[in-house]
């Protein structure tokens, strides 16, 4: 009997992608033995502020920053459905597309505190196994109890103190964002014009 399929979920604004992103990607690749892993860019999420950098060009960047990592698909779901993005809709959609498969929907371990105020929480993690990424390193355990008593799986990620927010603010005072995101998705702000001064894209707090 063949085995079902993994897949990991990361959902995020990427405004923009930055190494981080990146390299959790790899991490979780790597531990959790994926068979495909989909970065799910928000059209809308919830719980950050209403402006925020058009979702074609988040989605963009998005397909920049991850192009070669193996097996790894950045999907357009959530911003082709548009308005707010609630990752239970997302789960349900792909519920339709691989009915059999093993979800494994990826969060950092700051998102944790934030699970009640998801909608359909409860629901959603009857649907998924939750990953935790943990950026702390040493000590990490195999799995915690998060929302409602569901166990989770956590997992050590490498702890890579960059921003989306501080990627932004340099752009935005001119200052060098090499080694900050990938040369490819540089080149696309350098070329859009994004995060300058005078543009009219947000500079919120997000991560």
């Amino acid at each position: 009997m063949r085995s079902p399929l993994r897949i990991g979920l990361f959902g995020g604004s990427f405004d923009p992608p930055h190494i981080g992103h990146l390299l959790m990607v790899q991490d979780v690749r790597d531990q959790l033995a994926l068979d495909r892993l989909l970065v799910i860019p928000a059209a809308q999420q919830p719980l950050k502020g209403s402006e925020q950098t058009p979702a074609a060009h988040r989605l963009a960047m998005a397909q920049a920053c991850f192009a070669d990592i193996p097996d790894c698909i950045v999907d357009p779901a959530e911003i082709e459905r548009g308005g707010l993005s609630f990752m239970v809709d997302t789960v349900a959609d792909l519920r339709r597309r691989w009915p059999d498969a093993d979800l494994h929907l990826l969060v950092g371990h700051d998102v944790v505190p934030t699970l009640p105020r998801w909608k359909d929480i409860d629901h959603l993690l009857t649907q998924v196994q939750l990953v935790v990424m943990d950026r702390n390193g040493g000590g990490v355990g195999d799995h915690e109890l998060v929302h409602g008593g569901v166990q989770a799986r956590r997992l050590a990620v490498r702890r890579v103190d960059v921003s989306s927010t501080e990627i932004r603010a340099r752009v935005a005072t001119g200052r060098s964002i090499r080694g900050f995101v990938t040369d490819a998705v540089a080149t696309y702000i350098a070329s859009t014009g994004l995060y300058r001064e005078n543009s009219r894209v947000r500079a919120a707090t997000d991560s």
